[in-house]
């Protein structure tokens, strides 16, 4: 064991966050409830996570001066979104405690680095090919079949920075489209999946590994909409797929949470999509239906303490609201039936972020219905009227 593997960080020392979102405001509302301080760097005024941290620092990600305040207000620094300037990186592992280090970062930042250390773990990925020019890319969907997917090896979330490939008329189009990223590019087969998954997966600087429960996505508009837990899927490929994630974390040398996004095709083969070193979106469900949620197993694992159960305690629907969305919730949660199902045995936890302003398509926040099976808990979802402008 190095030094690095025996550091504790103990309730009373503060937690610095690069990055002010939703993320890292869940992190600290958690951490806050063990004792933790919290200071955040965000340029947003008034981020979600300055809003509940003990200070914010107000300056961009790549300022270099503000990188070195935070280092200095912290014991330990994470991250809530995995983009962090690479110079800033090294100023804070130089200056402060980062366990999770720079090399996850550097792996996750670029898909055809990420998808390479997914395969040297032993975990299959869909067929994938590097694009350097319109006729690779001619090559690779002929290879392929259609549909395939283009995507840019840095940048993009939500389905941004991506581009289906239905025809080969489009082959053109699409790359002198997506290089204009200036990034690598790579295509991937089109996997005809039954379902997406997702498990998240701690690791601590101790070697301690727990995984939750396998979460099944649906997705509307390339955002995700809800997570079902559990997974409506054979328990034998619930079990293979939370063991492929604690196979990744293992492999990568994980410290913190790291989101393992799955695709299941009907012959029940699993696939790795991608990776993500941090908390998730769909591992909100974890808040109330868990014995412990990632926001506090991503804290206990960074900070090198034991890591918490991950049993599920019921079963529970986790579904996005957007800023579409906001508007219809006002007018519904005061109303009996809304949060409170007693017909269903529905409870509904609303979690909002704080963001100033709703833009459709933003996350905004989140509800966890939590209920005595995932069906009724969709039949909530279905006759309220909140996510009918979806």
């Amino acid at each position: 064991m190095t030094a690095a593997d025996d550091k504790i960080i103990k309730p009373g020392a503060t937690i610095g966050v690069l990055g002010g979102g939703q993320l890292g405001r869940m992190l600290a509302l958690a951490g806050r409830n063990m004792g933790y301080r919290f200071v955040t760097l965000d340029p947003t005024e008034d981020a979600p996570c300055g809003q509940v941290a003990d200070e914010q620092i107000l300056a961009n990600f790549d300022d270099v001066e503000a990188a070195r305040k935070l280092a200095a207000r912290s014991d330990v620094i994470t991250y809530e979104f995995e983009n962090v300037d690479a110079h800033v990186t090294n100023i804070l592992m130089n200056e402060s405690y980062v366990p999770q280090g720079s090399e996850l970062l550097y792996t996750t930042q670029h898909r055809l680095r990420e998808k390479r250390a997914i395969e040297a773990a032993g975990v299959p990925v869909a067929p994938y090919a590097e694009i350097g020019s319109a006729a690779e890319l001619q090559e690779a969907v002929i290879r392929f079949g259609t549909p395939s997917v283009l995507k840019t090896a840095t940048g993009g979330y939500d389905g941004k920075g991506q581009w289906v490939i239905r025809s080969l008329d489009e082959v053109e189009e699409a790359y002198e489209t997506l290089n204009r990223a200036k990034t690598e590019l790579v295509l991937e087969q089109f996997i005809h999946f039954d379902k997406e998954l997702s498990v998240i997966a701690a690791r601590s600087p101790r070697g301690e590994v727990k995984a939750f429960p396998a979460a099944e996505n649906i997705h509307v508009h390339n955002i995700l909409h809800q997570s079902i837990v559990p997974a409506r899927i054979p328990v034998e490929v619930q079990q293979e797929a939370e063991q492929l994630a604690i196979r990744i974390a293992e492999s990568l040398g994980v410290i913190g949470l790291i989101a393992v996004e799955l695709f299941l095709t009907k012959d029940g083969q699993l696939y790795v999509n991608e990776l993500a070193p941090r908390p998730h979106n769909s591992g909100h469900y974890t808040m109330e239906a868990c014995r412990t949620s990632q926001f506090e197993q991503h804290v206990r694992a960074i900070c090198n303490l034991p890591l918490g159960s991950t049993e599920l305690l019921t079963p529970v629907v986790m579904v996005n609201l957007l800023g579409e969305h906001i508007e219809p919730l006002q007018s519904l949660i005061d109303q009996p039936g809304f949060l409170e199902a007693e017909d269903l045995g529905v409870s509904a936890k609303v979690h909002l972020y704080g963001k100033k302003e709703a833009k459709e398509k933003r996350k905004m926040g989140h509800i966890n219905l939590l209920a005595s099976n995932v069906q009724h808990a969709l039949t909530w979802i279905e006759r309220t009227s909140i996510w009918e402008s979806k």
